[in-house]
């Protein structure tokens, strides 16, 4: 591991830092330490990054601003890659977006609502990067990043490169082919979206924000929806009828407006965090019979 450090600092690819917390960089604000953090400058310095990596063997994963994510108080072994500046970058041709995967999903929704483009309304409130939520397919309101993508830039694991299209993709329910068949880093998007009214656009906007504000608890610590919906239920409705809004177990809560959010109420690690979605499992399933899985990613070593 250290020659592999001492390579990627001589290269100067972006940020190089060993034994960071990652709850520097997850909105939970938990984590323990990765053991090497690598924050890229650009594509081609992560292009080399993969490259140093593979030739090491290292264990690698990536991440984006941090949403969706419960890292173990033990920290990760091997490299974490953050897309963050230097991936961040956006061209609006028409009504087609080209979107560095480091890009903010909020601040990409706010930005082209202002060029009277629609297809992103529902992307307004979700706290995390465009590669995050290419990834995940993230979505909200209704809709989900498989309505827009067009394509995607991927970096495989091999240190391949290619695109996929929509339905290279394989997206389903908060899933990828990224998350099963082929793991990779996303390093950019295409989205396809439509022109609009802009008053349309942004009263959608401040509307889908204003029901987050008022619904779930995104000023505090939490990592947004823990579990994934048993269609046709809901799992926040049914932690909120099992009557466990607002349990607590450590620092961990689970929010008193949401019964999908767990919240960092001060001081919470991992491993109150797991307690508590294992209690809740637990729960639903004695009073409802219902298995409920979580859609947060759990990551680190155990």
């Amino acid at each position: 591991m250290k020659e592999a450090v001492e390579k990627l600092k001589s290269m100067d690819v972006g940020k190089v830092i060993e034994n960071e917390p990652l709850a520097n960089h997850t909105t939970m604000k938990i984590g323990g330490p990765a053991d090497l953090f690598i924050e890229p400058s650009s594509i081609e310095n992560l292009e080399k990054t993969m490259k140093v990596i593979n030739e090491y063997g290292i264990k690698w994963r990536a991440i984006g601003r941090g949403s969706n994510l419960l890292v173990s108080d033990k920290g990760i072994e091997g490299a974490v890659i953050k897309l963050g500046k230097g991936l961040d970058h956006l061209s609006i041709n028409g009504t087609e977006l080209t979107v560095g995967a480091g890009y903010s999903l909020v601040s990409l929704s706010v930005q082209i609502s202002k060029q009277g483009l629609s297809g992103l309304e529902f992307a307004s409130g979700i706290p995390g990067s465009v590669g995050g939520a290419v990834y995940m397919n993230a979505g909200a309101h209704g809709s989900d990043i498989s309505n827009i993508l067009k394509k995607a830039h991927i970096l495989f694991e091999d240190g391949t490169i290619d695109w996929l299209d929509k339905e290279q993709m394989k997206f389903s329910y908060r899933t990828s082919i990224l998350q099963n068949d082929r793991p990779g880093i996303v390093l950019e998007a295409v989205f396809d979206l439509k022109e609009g009214n802009k008053q349309d656009i942004v009263a959608q906007m401040q509307n889908n924000k204003n029901y987050r504000k008022e619904t779930q608890p995104y000023n505090l610590p939490c990592a947004g929806s823990i579990f994934r919906n048993p269609l046709p239920n809901y799992a926040g409705r049914l932690v909120e009828d099992a009557g466990l809004k607002g349990h607590t177990i450590g620092g961990a809560k689970i929010s008193e407006m949401h019964g999908n959010f767990i919240v960092n109420a001060g001081d919470g690690k991992a491993e109150d965090v797991l307690a508590l979605i294992q209690h809740v499992k637990d729960t639903v399933f004695e009073r409802y019979g219902i298995h409920i899985e979580t859609e947060v990613e759990i990551i680190g070593r155990k």
